[in-house]
């Protein structure tokens, strides 16, 4: 990387020069309590009515479902939830022989689970729950909070990879499958791995279905790099960028583009976001989008008809709302 691009990249992250606002094309109706995480669903035979999903980390939170005008979709809304931490989605997941559905799971930190449902018509596949961390000894190590979804290119196989609230130095997370049968769905846990530099708490988390990566904040420390694919071992690939936060490096989101791919990172403390090349670890930029204290980030490069032509990317504001930007806004080809 050039020295000169490392330098002014620092500078950033530790003065917290203001950057000039990219204003929101949408906030969203506000939750009754806590915003986090968002996801977002992408309808395959209507991208206009795609759906965006988001946390309210509550012990009477839920999962709010959110049309691309930012207003509330009750009969979409999962609520009576016990602090719903981190959500994602992902698509295809085998349910049986004939069928494939596509799938929300998120942590209910309270309960000491993680949920799963169907989307959308969303119906719960997981018999209530199930549980996580339960060999944990440490206060507060079985209190799941991120949590990122994998469907395996080479088997098929859909997992979870969760976080908690503390946890050891390593084995920090926590790999679950997903497998269904006569009997319903089951959770599988496959494998602990994942360094933790015991600074803060680990939240934020992705995965890069095209090439089998999980990313995810140690927070006040770096970004870390793992495979994803449990045959491929535990051993770390990467640590980078923390020196381009200032505190809690917090929400991550991936966005693919037929020649490019990028990973957009919440830099919660400046209020802004910072963009790094997906394939070199490279930082590119900082940005500002308007909101505060930002936990939980999405993004699709996916056009959702003429409200989001160009992509969406959605990002939690410590207001009970989210905010939506056409992902043009962002600028990440230039």
């Amino acid at each position: 990387m050039n020295k000169y691009v490392i330098i002014v990249g620092l500078l950033l992250a530790s003065c917290g020069k203001k950057l000039p606002v990219i204003a929101p094309d949408v906030i969203t109706e506000k939750t009754l309590h806590d915003t986090d995480d968002p996801a977002i669903w992408v309808n395959k035979n209507d991208a206009s009515k795609s759906i965006v999903f988001g946390t309210d980390k509550n012990t009477e939170g839920a999962i709010y479902a959110f049309d691309l005008d930012g207003k509330i979709i009750e009969d979409k809304t999962i609520r009576g939830l016990k602090r719903p931490n981190n959500v994602d989605l992902e698509y295809g997941f085998q349910l049986n022989d004939s069928t494939q559905i596509d799938v929300i799971a998120f942590t209910e930190r309270e309960r000491k689970q993680i949920r799963l449902f169907s989307v959308p018509d969303m119906k719960p596949l997981d018999h209530g729950g199930f549980p996580v961390f339960i060999d944990a000894t440490l206060p507060e190590a079985n209190l799941p909070m991120g949590i990122a979804l994998y469907r395996s290119s080479e088997s098929n196989k859909l997992y979870a990879v969760v976080g908690r609230k503390t946890g050891p130095k390593e084995g920090y997370l926590h790999q679950y499958e997903f497998i269904s049968d006569s009997l319903g769905v089951h959770a599988k846990l496959v494998r602990k791995f994942g360094e933790f530099s015991g600074k803060k708490e680990i939240e934020a988390i992705a995965v890069d279905d095209k090439k089998g990566i999980v990313y995810y904040s140690d927070e006040g420390h770096c970004i870390r790099k793992y495979h994803a694919e449990p045959s491929k071992g535990d051993k770390e690939i990467y640590c980078f960028g923390g020196d381009y936060f200032k505190d809690d490096i917090e929400g991550i989101a991936i966005a693919h583009y037929p020649k490019e791919s990028f990973l957009i990172v919440s830099n919660q403390q400046v209020g802004t976001f910072n963009i790094f090349d997906l394939k070199t670890n490279a930082f590119i930029k900082e940005i500002n989008l308007g909101t505060t204290e930002t936990d939980g980030c999405e993004v699709t490069t996916a056009a959702l008809g003429d409200k989001f032509p160009s992509g969406l990317f959605v990002s939690m504001n410590d207001d009970k709302t989210f905010f939506f930007h056409d992902l043009k806004k962002l600028s990440l080809q230039e």
